[in-house]
């Protein structure tokens, strides 16, 4: 499980109040994601190996918040994963893909069947047109949501 936004500036140690401007990176490190947020003024740039950084601002600690999707930002974390084998990472990858076909950045091509039995997604980028193939981790209901959950949370789409 990913952490969510910490409303702490990482270089600093600061409080970061709601409302003002924030950048945050992600980063893969040993075996797990994590998310860093620093204050616009402390900003240092994206680390060395960033999966993806962006910027924004922090939200109230109780507002409510309709996730806005950065199409670039899921798109950069679900090349990062590759075909790494790793259970948590593949039902990441096949949640990411799923969010990223919803916004028909990801269409549809075909479905395969490797040997053992294993279902693999067929996908193709609607911009670029490279094709790409993800793993069906077989989630139940339940585990699907998880994983959404934890995708969004480590972007800050709560």
């Amino acid at each position: 499980m990913v952490q969510p936004p910490t409303r702490v500036c990482a270089a600093t140690g600061r409080p970061l109040a709601a409302g003002e401007r924030v950048y945050s990176a992600l980063t893969d490190e040993g075996g797990g994601f994590v998310r860093r947020d620093y204050a616009a003024d402390a900003w240092p740039g994206p680390p060395a190996g960033a999966i993806a950084h962006w910027c924004g601002r922090v939200p109230a600690a109780h507002a409510p918040r309709k996730p806005t999707f950065n199409e670039e930002l899921l798109l950069d974390c679900f090349r990062h994963l590759g075909d790494r084998p790793e259970a948590d990472r593949a039902a990441f990858k096949y949640i990411v893909a799923l969010l990223l076909m919803r916004r028909k950045r990801l269409k549809f091509e075909d479905t395969k069947t490797l040997p053992g039995g294993a279902s693999v997604l067929v996908l193709r980028d609607a911009k670029g047109g490279g094709r790409h193939e993800v793993l069906d981790p077989k989630l139940t209901d339940a585990q699907a949501e998880a994983v959404q959950a934890e995708v969004f949370g480590l972007l800050g789409w709560e």
